[in-house]
C-alpha cells in the first residue's frame, strides 16, 4: 500500500452487536487490528471471520479482529436479524454493524469481504480483498506485530456483551428430512442432528451436540453446523457445514462416517475418489439423492457437484465458481451461494440464496437455466409470471411428491412461496403468523414442514386446511 494514514474513527451511526460499549479505535491501540468489512449471510464472509477467529486464537497478545457487517439485502439493515445471523457461528470478537455504508465507504471499500491490517499504532498498513487469504494475511500480521514497539497495554478493555439467544431445544435449525412416521432436524446451532417422531418426540440424538469431525457411534461422534439432510431408505445423508464435508448415518445402528470431505476448504478435482477424507469441499450446504448419485452444493464455490455412491467419483454438474446468475453448460453457467436442492430423475433444482434465485441444472448434461431470478442484484418480494416474480435471499427449497409444486423458503421476506412447475406462477403462501428467516424445508404427507430458523423452531403447515402448527420438538 502507500503511506500509511491513520485509521479512522468508528462512526456514532455504527451499531456494536456484542459489546457492552460502542467500540473506539484508541481500545486497539497496542495490537495489530484485522478490521473484516463483511456480509452476514455470505459464505465467503463467514469463511473469513471463521479463519480470522482461528488466527486471533493463535496470537491472542498480538492480535485484535472487528468484524464490521454491511448489509446487500434490505433487510439486513434491521440489526437484530443480523445479530442473529452472526450468532450461528458464535463469534468471539467485536461485531459491528454498519447500515449506511459509513465506515465502507471511510476506508473506500469495494467488496466484500475486505479484510484491513491496522497497526500497533492505529496506522492503516494493508489490505486484502476476496476471500481464502488467511495465509497472506498471517504473514502479514507477523510482520506487523515484529515491527510493533513494545509497550503496557493500559487502554481500556472492551467488555463483550453477554447473553444472547435463549437456552431452547432447538438451536437454528436447518435441514429436515422425512421418512414414514419420522422427522429428522438438522440442530445446527447444537451440532447434530435429531430424530423425530412426528408430534416432536426425540427418539435418538446422533452427534455429541459439541463441534467436531468424529465418525463413529451416534453418542461419541460429532458434526460442525450440520445443514441439508436428505435421506434414501436407511441412510441419512448431511451436509456438515463447518467441517465442509458429507456425513451419513447408518439408521440401523445409529453409526456416522464420512462420504467425503476432508475438513477444510476447497474446491475438489474431478475423477475417480481413493481416500474420500482427502476431498476438499468449500461450505457444502445441501445434498440430494438421484439415481445413485449424490448431489451436493457447494456455497462457499458457488458449484453443485455430483458424487457417485457406487464408484466413489466426484465431477462438476456446472458452476464457474463465480458468484452470479448465468445460465449455459458446466463451466459456462454460475451460481450464487446455491444453499438447497431439490432433484427429480435427471433434473436438479437449486436455491440460489445470495443470487435471489431459482434455477434447475440438468444432472448430466449440465446445462443450468434460471426458472426464477433475474442476476445477483436484483431481489424483492413480487409474485406471478416467472419473469416478473421476485425473491429476497431464498434459503430452502423442496418438492412436493404428490404434485408438480416446488415450495420455496423466502427467507430474506420472511415466507412462504410456491411456484407450480410446468410454467406455473410465482404465489405467496398466506400464512396466520409471519416466519422468522426459514432455512429448511421438506415436503410429505400432505403438509410443508418448516425450520423458523431464527424462532429455533420447526412448524407444520398443512397444505389441505391452510393451518400452521409448532412442533414441540424436544419440549
Amino acid at each position: 500500500m502507500d503511506a500509511a494514514v491513520l485509521a479512522p474513527e468508528f462512526p456514532p451511526g455504527l451499531e456494536w452487536l456484542n459489546t457492552t460499549e460502542p467500540l473506539r479505535m484508541s481500545q486497539l491501540l497496542g495490537r495489530v487490528t484485522a478490521l473484516a468489512f463483511v456480509n452476514a449471510g455470505s459464505a465467503w464472509c463467514t469463511q473469513t471471520l471463521v479463519d480470522l477467529g482461528h488466527l486471533r486464537n493463535r496470537h491472542p497478545d498480538r492480535l485484535n479482529v472487528v468484524a464490521v457487517n454491511v448489509p446487500r439485502f434490505d433487510h439486513e439493515r434491521e440489526s437484530r436479524r443480523v445479530g442473529k445471523r452472526f450468532a450461528r457461528n458464535k463469534f468471539e470478537f467485536p461485531i459491528g454493524h454498519d447500515p449506511d455504508w459509513a465506515l465502507w465507504q471511510h476506508y473506500g471499500i469495494e467488496a466484500w469481504p475486505t479484510v484491513v491490517l491496522i497497526d500497533a499504532a492505529g496506522q492503516v498498513r494493508d489490505r486484502f480483498v476476496g476471500d481464502g487469504q488467511l495465509r497472506e494475511i498471517d504473514t502479514a500480521v507477523s510482520r506487523l506485530q515484529d515491527e510493533a514497539t513494545p509497550r503496557s497495554l493500559n487502554v481500556e478493555r472492551v467488555e463483550m456483551r453477554r447473553g444472547g439467544e435463549p437456552a431452547l431445544p432447538l438451536r437454528f435449525p436447518i435441514g429436515l428430512a422425512l421418512s414414514g412416521n419420522y422427522l429428522y432436524v438438522a440442530d445446527s446451532g447444537h451440532h447434530r442432528v435429531l430424530e423425530c417422531d412426528l408430534s416432536g418426540r426425540v427418539l435418538r440424538q446422533f452427534g455429541s451436540g459439541g463441534a467436531g469431525f468424529i465418525d463413529g457411534p451416534m453418542e461419541l461422534a460429532a458434526f460442525n453446523r450440520p445443514q441439508g439432510l436428505c435421506i434414501e431408505r436407511d441412510t441419512l445423508y448431511i451436509a456438515d457445514t463447518g467441517n465442509h464435508a458429507v456425513r451419513r448415518i447408518q439408521l440401523r445402528g445409529g453409526d456416522i462416517e464420512t462420504v467425503v470431505g476432508a475438513g477444510r476448504p476447497g474446491t475438489p478435482n474431478e475423477g475417480p475418489v481413493v481416500d474420500p477424507r482427502m476431498v476438499a469441499l468449500d461450505q457444502p450446504r445441501a445434498v440430494s439423492l438421484a439415481a445413485g448419485n449424490l448431489y451436493i452444493a457447494t456455497a462457499g464455490d458457488n458449484r453443485v457437484w455430483r458424487f457417485d455412491l457406487g464408484a466413489p467419483a466426484m465431477s462438476l454438474v456446472a458452476g464457474s465458481g463465480a458468484l452470479a446468475v448465468v445460465d449455459g453448460l458446466r463451466e459456462k453457467a454460475s451460481f450464487a451461494e446455491p444453499s438447497s436442492l431439490a432433484s427429480v430423475q435427471q433434473v436438479v433444482y437449486v436455491c440460489d440464496a445470495a443470487g435471489s434465485a431459482i434455477r434447475s441444472a440438468n444432472g448430466r448434461s449440465g446445462q443450468v437455466t434460471t426458472v426464477i431470478g433475474q442476476d445477483a442484484w436484483k431481489h424483492g418480494n413480487a409474485d406471478g409470471a416467472r419473469g416478473d416474480a421476485r425473491l429476497q435471499q431464498p434459503q430452502a427449497i423442496a418438492l412436493d411428491p404428490g404434485a408438480p409444486v416446488l415450495w420455496i423458503a423466502d427467507s430474506g421476506n420472511d415466507c412462504l412461496r410456491s411456484l407450480r412447475l410446468g410454467g406455473g406462477e410465482l404465489t405467496t403462501v398466506e400464512l396466520p403468523q409471519r416466519l422468522h428467516a426459514p432455512c429448511g424445508m421438506v415436503v410429505g404427507g400432505g403438509a410443508v414442514w418448516i425450520a423458523d430458523t431464527d424462532a429455533h423452531a420447526v412448524l407444520r403447515y398443512d397444505i389441505g386446511n391452510g393451518s400452521l402448527k409448532h412442533v414441540p420438538i424436544g419440549e
